[in-house]
């Protein structure tokens, strides 16, 4: 129920969604409930503003705590973005004639954007790689593999589980594969810059 509805109209879908998933009849709730068939069917139908009583006799029929009624009235609408597994937007970039695969895991149409995910495969252990720069500060994890990464004059050793985190517009980037595949999650954070 994302949509926004007055009160009368959300207690009452909630209700019938909660009596048709008890396999009820309004006929089975009437009798369990004591209140008539037309009185339930306006009720779910907003028609009318129940009382307590009659909601707190409703929920009881159907096997509803009447506390779980109102939960999830005037929740806040997500606004999330998912990415199946394999699914994220291949993105040509730098690395990409190099034989890193991009795969963008969120992006945003228009507006300011934040941050940019990626997930970053690299299978050559023979391939010389080149140097990036960009605004932002990133973080760097790793998934699959090992490998050397240059930042600056700095090189580190990464493996399953580390991370790494630095500045954008200092040169950096894969020094030497160790072990392929390599895959790595890289999030570069482009707020305050």
């Amino acid at each position: 129920m994302n949509k926004k509805f007055g009160l009368d109209e959300f207690i009452g879908l909630t209700i019938k969604s909660a009596r048709k998933a008890a396999d009820l009849k309004i006929v089975d709730v009437c009798q369990m409930s004591g209140i008539s068939q037309g009185m339930i069917s306006k009720i779910e139908n907003a028609q009318v503003s129940p009382s307590l009583d009659s909601l707190n006799r409703l929920c009881d029929a159907i096997g509803m705590p009447i506390s779980q009624l109102l939960t999830n009235y005037n929740r806040v609408d997500g606004d999330a973005h998912f990415t199946k597994s394999g699914e994220g937007l291949e993105v040509v970039r730098r690395g990409t004639d190099k034989g890193h695969e991009y795969r963008l895991l969120n992006y945003q149409r228009g507006g300011t954007r934040n941050f940019e995910p990626f997930l970053v495969t690299m299978d050559d252990l023979a391939e010389v790689f080149p140097s990036f720069s960009h605004p932002g500060e990133e973080f760097v994890y790793i998934l699959e593999g090992s490998l050397t990464y240059r930042h600056g004059n700095h090189i580190y050793r990464l493996e399953v589980g580390d991370s790494l985190t630095f500045e954008g517009n200092i040169p950096h980037g894969p020094e030497q594969l160790h072990s392929v595949p390599v895959k790595l999650l890289s999030f570069i954070n482009y707020s305050g810059h």
